[in-house]
């Protein structure tokens, strides 16, 4: 049922793993084993954008990263994203993000960059695999301390959701505010993961928030549509599982962790919530980190 989920993922990573030298779409038609124009009508109807645009979008965000992060000639640069020349690199550069490759390079602002889409999820393997017996071994919860300094966190908080499918399903365009965010990276908090999740609390209701850690002295530009805010520095409670595979064991990892973040007594370790005025964070890059949740504390008088 969920076939074309996989195959179209399939494509996405062959274009992500060397955006410089994209296998041709006979040729990944020919590994799939169906028409060339067939492939491309399924991956328009689960990407929402064609093959060919997906391809572009692509070179010129890994590109605009490049010009942020190396000192690579922007010659070179358009070459080994697959641009025939400077000149159609620039002319491409312009018509994305509105800035010549030269004046980013200069002066990086957030810009929408194209990110990678998740087609195949861990919703379609289960399907896929519903009729094999598979034992997991999964660990139970870690639990430790980490202090986190004073921090600015750029972002949407959205008081009417609480979790994050109903964010996303609630206005918020995630192609957008993460690819905007992602062109904000290198000014992620030191010591601290990128793109954040959480929740906040608001007149005793639970929202639910997403962005990007910064210094607290950071003064430069607000992306539209989302705010800053300072955050105290605090101690924070994490509920931790380590690296696991994403597609078979991501809903029970899930479950283990938050099952114990929400049910905790924090005074067993001397300390109480300290939710009032802070955020709990949400941790979630399966194959590198793993998942947590963070929830602030301070120590019981």
């Amino acid at each position: 049922m969920y076939e074309w989920n996989e195959m179209v993922q399939l494509m996405v990573d062959w274009v992500d793993s060397d955006l410089a030298t994209v296998p041709s779409l006979l040729k990944m038609s020919e590994q799939l084993g169906y028409s060339p124009y067939y492939c491309t009508k399924q991956f328009h109807s689960l990407t929402g954008m064609t093959l060919r645009d997906y391809i572009w979008q692509r070179r010129i965000s890994r590109a605009a990263l490049e010009l942020r992060d190396t000192d690579a000639r922007i010659l070179d640069i358009a070459l080994k994203f697959g641009f025939s020349s400077q000149e159609a690199f620039s002319r491409a550069f312009v018509k994305a993000f509105k800035i010549t490759p030269h004046a980013y390079r200069k002066a990086p602002r957030p810009i929408p960059l194209a990110i990678r889409p998740e087609v195949f999820s861990p919703y379609h393997y289960v399907i896929k695999e519903r009729d094999k017996m598979r034992q997991v071994h999964l660990q139970e919860a870690e639990i430790k301390i980490e202090c986190i300094p004073a921090h600015k966190f750029i972002g949407i908080w959205d008081a009417e959701v609480d979790n994050y499918g109903q964010f996303w399903k609630h206005g918020h365009d995630c192609d957008e505010v993460s690819g905007t965010l992602e062109s904000m990276s290198h000014h992620t908090l030191p010591g601290q993961i990128g793109q954040t999740a959480g929740w906040f609390y608001q007149n005793g209701q639970k929202g639910y928030l997403y962005g990007i850690p910064v210094a607290a002295d950071y003064n430069g530009e607000i992306p539209e549509g989302m705010e800053v805010r300072d955050i105290p520095e605090s101690e924070y409670l994490v509920f931790f599982h380590p690296p696991f595979d994403y597609l078979q064991d991501n809903g029970e990892v899930m479950r283990t962790v938050e099952q114990v973040a929400w049910n905790y007594n924090p005074e067993s370790m001397g300390y109480q919530w300290d939710e009032d005025t802070k955020q709990d964070y949400q941790r979630h890059y399966p194959e590198g980190y793993g998942y947590a949740v963070l929830r602030p504390v301070k120590k019981l008088e």
